[in-house]
């Protein structure tokens, strides 16, 4: 194997360490198995040449005794090591699986900006689930076959080291098919497994798209689109296996002329008298039996070359640098007191502005509305100031703190968020309301759905807040998900409010409603609140006008009004009837 491929593996070992008792079992189990075939072979000698040729029927008896023990051996230390390696790679598998997810989700929102959902799914379920039999199967499967191979070998030479000899000419023959088979399987395995991901990432696109796909009618363009990717995915799997259906058979054609050679020269020392029948019979049924592990072996390669394809994709997510880390000397706060200065922050997406020299402050308990076109950059700002990024240039405080110096629990503790995208996960009511305050009492969870103007609503489902709302809340309507969501804030009480197009997804009747929820809710709370809609900010403290990624204008509704601008042709093409 290549540096790369040891080096792969051996980090896969890594993870093998904390379960090396059960291998270290495996592994004495898989030499009970490689004594067991060992002992057979040689045991055919005395058989032959005691038994039949000298007639001596005092064994007999034994025979049926010794081959049942054998059987016996060999068969439970094929149990403990299969049962003991197979755990040990579910464990291992566990152990992988949870560093990719947990790695996955410290990664900054510019990484799954970057990647796909259906590559990162595919990673962590197929991708790891390829690596099961590497960490440690494999290293028990060449333990045993190889120990096999070697105690053969060993009763071979023995026996008659000239046809061993002859026998093991041709092993030599066989190392270039295998290493030439094993990267072909290596590369097209990873090629495969990026095939699925695509795979895997039209699935959830069209699962959770079904209801876009419906009113399009674009059923027929998605089955395609799926069947191409499947095809795809099909034939890369294909020269996998023709690879590695390849491997067996050119092991078989290599040995038969070792195997040849040995039965041409062994029948005639036998002829001669140099050798006996059942030495010939017992060496014959040592390399017969050699070249099965041989062909393991071989098959042991493939599946090496298979992980480390797919290991290579899993060790590309946990090598990925997360963009947003806490600094070496990072503080924790206590609640803050919400004091929030933007100063000359500028920033990016690869190379494209977004923002530039954007400079604002808010004071404790202070209302600012952020407006602006589609595009001006409102989202974005909102997002430096929960740090999913960093700032390119500037810097943002909080309380006099530099943002970047504050742990990240810290912060997040310090901030409810309502964006525009109204998710919620496929738990019950309750579960939803109280995911950012874990501790919540049912009362606590009860008044916050109240203040939200969703217990009306609840009330009415089947199972009040213990109801199932299914994937992203799918069995709910656009304005019960958005007061789900408001009513999660409202529970959390974090003295940092960031409101993005929080009532967007209201009607008229319950836009006002929740709009008293939020205003009792700001109160002594410094609020961020990005708005299309003017009604719902008029009464901020500071409105904030944005357009291509710059501050166009900032002052109250009544001031932005006469001083015309931007903000008065947004005002007026909302309101012109």
């Amino acid at each position: 194997m290549k540096k790369n491929n040891i080096r792969v593996y051996s980090r896969l070992l890594q993870y093998s360490r904390p379960y090396l008792w059960r291998i270290i079992l495996a592994i004495v189990a898989s030499l009970g198995v490689a004594g067991s075939d060992v002992t057979l072979a040689k045991l055919v000698e005395p058989f032959i040449d005691k038994v039949i040729a000298a007639k001596d029927y005092s064994l007999v008896n034994l025979a049926p005794f010794i081959v049942v023990g054998l059987a016996v051996v060999k068969g439970m230390s094929r149990y403990v090591q299969e049962y003991f390696i197979k755990t040990a790679g579910l464990l291992i598998v566990q152990d992988i699986r949870n560093d990719l997810y947990s790695h996955s989700l410290s990664l900054s929102l510019g990484f799954f900006s970057r990647s796909s959902t259906g590559t990162l799914m595919s990673c962590v379920l197929n991708d790891v689930g390829m690596l099961q039999r590497s960490a440690a199967d494999v290293l028990v499967e060449i333990i045993r076959e190889g120990a096999t191979l070697i105690g053969l070998a060993a009763l071979a030479f023995y026996q008659d080291w000239q046809l061993a000899l002859l026998a093991f000419s041709v092993l030599p023959l066989s190392i270039l098919p295998a290493a030439v088979i094993g990267r072909r399987i290596k590369d097209n395995t990873r090629l495969s497994q990026g095939s699925l991901g695509n795979l895997t990432g039209v699935l959830q696109e069209s699962f959770s798209g079904v209801k876009v796909i419906k009113a399009f009618g674009s059923e027929g363009v998605e089955k395609k689109r799926f069947f191409d990717e499947n095809l795809r995915f099909y034939r890369f799997m294909r020269k996998a296996l023709k690879y590695d259906s390849a491997s067996a058979p050119v092991i078989e054609v290599l040995a038969s002329l070792g195997v040849a050679a040995v039965v041409w020269y062994g029948l005639h020392h036998v002829l001669s008298g140099q050798t006996t029948q059942g030495e010939l019979l017992s060496f014959v049924a040592a390399i017969g039996m050699m070249y099965g592990p041989l062909k393991k072996l071989t098959k042991i390669n493939n599946n090496v070359q298979r992980a480390v394809g797919a290991a290579e994709r899993v060790f590309e997510i946990l090598d990925e640098k997360a963009d947003i880390v806490d600094a070496p000397d990072a503080i924790d706060l206590d609640r803050v007191k919400g004091a929030v200065v933007f100063e000359n922050v500028d920033f990016r997406y690869d190379s494209d502005p977004v923002l530039e020299n954007f400079s604002i402050n808010a004071s404790p308990g202070e209302i600012v509305a952020i407006v602006g076109p589609s595009g001006a950059g409102k989202s974005t700002l909102v997002g430096l100031l929960a740090r999913f990024y960093d700032p390119s240039a500037g810097k943002i405080y909080i309380d006099g703190v530099d943002l970047r110096l504050i742990a990240q629990k810290c912060l997040k503790s310090n901030i409810a968020y309502v964006d525009q995208e109204t998710f919620l996960f496929n738990r019950s009511i309750a579960e939803n309301i109280r995911y950012g305050k874990p501790d919540a009492t049912d009362a606590e969870v009860a008044q916050a759905a109240k203040l939200a103007f969703a217990d009306e609503f609840i009330g009415q489902t089947a199972n009040g807040y213990e109801t199932e709302i299914g994937d992203r809340g799918a069995r709910l309507s656009g304005g019960q998900r958005q007061r789900l969501c408001i009513a999660r804030a409202l529970l959390k009480n974090a003295p940092l409010l960031i409101l993005d197009e929080a009532t967007s997804a209201l009607d008229t009747e319950s836009e006002a409603m929740v709009q008293k929820a939020l205003l009792n809710l700001m109160e002594n709370r410094t609020t961020f609140v990005i708005a299309h809609r003017l009604s719902t900010i008029m009464h901020a403290d500071k409105i904030v006008v944005m357009a291509e990624g710059l501050i166009r204008q900032v002052g109250t509704h009544n001031d932005l009004l006469k001083q015309g601008g931007l903000y008065k042709r947004l005002y007026d093409m909302q309101f012109q009837d």
